[in-house]
């Protein structure tokens, strides 16, 4: 098994005109992630636009990121679904295609019973031989898929080893590493608790704004890991305002906006989501001025 953790890229899903999947810029964006140094690669997931991909969609996305990455990186595609049943399709699909492991998001729209829950992880692990991680993101699901939950999933299948956690509560986060196995790996899903996930005895993090910003968000890390935890503080506070710019717009798009006005082939979101303009966009060109990832004046 490849070893899971550093900092993960919930990759975008780039698209064009007539929003189709523009594979061509999708390969730019995975060779400029790993080009920057980042651990892992995470597509299909909530910044992916998971929610407005087709199956056939996800299973195409997964095959281009693993023929890119052509084992630079590991790549752990998000293949979570709304039923067990595609949830399955989606799991077996990632490891036949030469995936290193696959991140389960909790069922959306439906809301299972714990029991419920500890079932549909329990069986999609079981079904591949792989490395099975969950994905809690209860403020996009409103499903939490709690500690305890985690716990007993891992006493069943020995090969769920692990969760990305985006529900912004650090207490929960680390109830995880509390109640589960000594082996269990919990990554924090929000940008603005790299450092202190990580000197709680997280091993990483999945974070959106690697997609614009990956040298900052890597260099927290890499920080924390040679031990220089005043500099690892440091990058995490100058990467805060671009998380907390998330709100400049609806879901998912800012990341995609910045990426843009960057130089990346990120597209436009699937309608009916839309691009900022007027004041919300000069606030996203400011913040990406302060962080020097603008050489003109837009």
């Amino acid at each position: 098994m490849r070893e899971i953790g550093g900092i993960v890229v919930p990759l975008v899903t780039p698209f064009n005109r007539d929003e189709t999947v523009d594979e061509s810029a999708l390969r730019t964006i995975v060779d400029y992630l790993i080009d920057a140094g980042v651990h892992g690669l995470f597509p299909s997931g909530s910044q992916g636009e998971l929610y407005a991909l087709s199956t056939e969609e996800k299973k195409r996305v997964m095959e281009v990121v693993v023929e890119q990455a052509n084992g630079r990186v590991f790549v752990m595609p998000s293949t979570g679904a709304v039923t067990t049943r595609e949830s399955i399709e989606l799991t077996q699909y990632a490891e036949a295609c030469g995936a290193d492991a696959a991140s389960v998001i909790t069922p959306y729209f439906i809301q299972p019973s714990a029991a419920e829950q500890i079932e549909h992880m329990t069986r999609i692990a079981h079904s591949v031989s792989f490395p099975v991680l969950a994905y809690n993101n209860p403020g996009r699901t409103n499903v939490s898929f709690t500690p305890s939950m985690a716990a007993a999933v891992a006493r069943q299948a020995e090969n769920f080893i692990g969760i990305k956690d985006s529900s912004g509560d650090l207490t929960n986060t680390l109830d995880y590493i509390d109640v589960c196995p000594p082996t269990f790996r919990t990554m924090v899903g929000r940008d603005t608790l790299i450092y202190p996930a990580l000197c709680c005895g997280c091993v990483g993090a999945v974070a959106a704004t690697a997609n614009v910003v990956p040298e900052l968000v890597v260099g927290i890390y890499e920080a924390y890991q040679a031990g220089d935890h005043a500099l690892a503080l440091e990058r995490q506070r100058k990467l805060a305002p671009l998380r907390h710019g998330f709100n400049l717009g609806s879901f998912p798009v800012v990341v995609k906006d910045a990426m843009e006005l960057i130089g990346l082939p990120a597209g436009s979101c699937r309608a009916p989501i839309r691009s900022l303009e007027g004041a919300p966009r000069e606030r996203l060109i400011s913040m990406l001025r302060d962080l020097g990832k603008l050489d003109l004046i837009h």
